[in-house]
């Protein structure tokens, strides 16, 4: 799929396959009933295949993937056999988004329509998957097919990012993402679902759940997909990754506490390893990935600002949340207030937290206290088996949308697994 996405790249031919796929979907959700969480195992593929189908230009339109989120968690809710366990909470956390509309003012030219999708869909499909998977019990078995469904289209954006990128002895690496090496999309966007993919195939090994024929091919895919997540100069997505499954481990060796030697030992192996990967892209990249991990530009002159100019970003901000503290300032208009006040930063928000704040006032605060408590709550009723699991999606969650907002449908997905009920007896 990869390779051939590189040839039909935005033809009618791959709209339409995807939009049979979707329908097929659909279909099948209906046709089955969930009666085996065919809606959870569907958005499991299609939140690690939405990166995929955006950079071949596969999407009739942009935010389908969270659409399709939307749409399974309804047809999930409304024909799964066993009546689920709903919260109100999230309820109140959708209506309190919607409310921020009626404040959305956008300049002459510009779509209203897009502006509101671009920043409401994310947010609206976590409220809506949060609603599906609410204490929805699952086994552990089901889990880790749920992952390993959600790996199968990154191994897509592998595939395609190879194809696309040019020789890399003739690229000039710099200080910054690099879209030469995420297939002329979005390094941002590329990085955090192969950084998911990192983590999917850290876990399996670690579990000892074999994904190919041989452990060995195992840990070759895990090498490759990070130098290929490296290679995107996109640090987010990496480092994401990294911390989730420190926690994972962490949890684990709680669990288990005679598994401390073979967690040292696994932890010696993987260090060892990566120390491999990373001599390797450094050599590639004449040294530039060291000057970008360590926030310093090309020439090696560290950087003021190690947020990429997020900080300021931030400020405007805050700015704007002070002069509309209760109501906000309307959803997508924080972009084009920087704009009109001729500040240096106008790009949108790389923060979901922030830009809760920003545009929804005391609302989105209260929106954002939903959205922290609640996983917690299910994960201090858990066991360490359970919270191992359970917490590093909570810790996805929380710092991809503090890197990368919710520009993709997988932080309303991995949120939404923070809320399960794992049976793993």
């Amino acid at each position: 799929m990869g390779y051939v996405s590189t040839l039909l790249k935005g033809s009618i031919i791959l709209k339409l396959f995807w939009v049979l796929i979707i329908g097929f979907f659909i279909f099948i959700i209906t046709f089955k009933k969930n009666k085996n969480e065919e809606a959870l195992y569907l958005a499991s593929y299609l939140v690690g295949a939405e990166v995929f189908i955006r950079m071949s230009d596969g999407f009739l339109l942009y935010e389908t993937g969270k659409y399709g989120i939307i749409l399974f968690s309804i047809l999930g809710i409304i024909w799964g056999p066993v009546k689920q366990k709903t919260s109100i909470s999230f309820l109140v956390y959708v209506l309190f988004l919607v409310i921020g509309i009626v404040f959305t003012q956008v300049p002459l030219g510009e779509s209203l329509r897009k502006s509101i999708a671009f920043n409401l869909s994310g947010p609206i499909s976590l409220g809506f998957f949060a609603l599906y998977c609410f204490k929805r019990t699952i086994t552990i078995l089901q889990l880790k097919e749920l992952l390993f469904v959600c790996l199968l289209p990154v191994f897509s954006i592998i595939s395609f990012v190879y194809f696309r990128t040019p020789d890399l002895e003739e690229l000039v690496f710099h200080g910054s993402s690099n879209f030469s090496t995420s297939g002329d999309f979005g390094p941002n966007q590329v990085a955090t679902i192969i950084g998911f993919g990192v983590f999917i195939l850290s876990v399996f090994i670690f579990t000892r759940v074999q994904l190919s024929l041989s452990i060995f091919l195992d840990i070759i895919f895990l090498l490759y997909f990070t130098y290929r997540g490296l290679l995107t100069f996109s640090r987010g997505g990496m480092i994401t990754a990294i911390f989730a499954f420190f926690i994972f481990v962490l949890f684990m060796l709680l669990y288990q506490k005679n598994t401390f030697i073979k967690v040292f030992k696994f932890l010696f192996i993987t260090l060892i390893l990566f120390l491999g990967i990373w001599l390797y892209t450094s050599d590639i990249t004449g040294g530039m990935i060291d000057n970008r991990y360590s926030n310093k530009n090309a020439t090696g002159i560290e950087k003021k600002d190690i947020s990429a100019g997020r900080f300021q970003l931030f400020s405007a901000q805050l700015e704007n949340f002070y002069e509309s503290p209760i109501l906000g300032i309307g959803v997508g208009n924080g972009k084009y207030k920087r704009i009109e006040s001729g500040k240096r930063i106008t790009a949108a928000s790389h923060n979901e937290i922030t830009r809760l704040i920003e545009e929804h006032g005391l609302l989105g605060i209260l929106a954002l206290l939903i959205l922290l408590v609640k996983p917690l709550q299910n994960i201090y009723f858990s066991t360490n088996y359970q919270r191992a699991f359970l917490m590093s999606f909570y810790v996805f969650w929380f710092l991809t949308i503090n890197h990368s907002a919710m520009r993709i449908a997988f932080p309303a997905f991995v949120y939404g697994l923070s809320l399960i009920k794992i049976d793993h007896e």
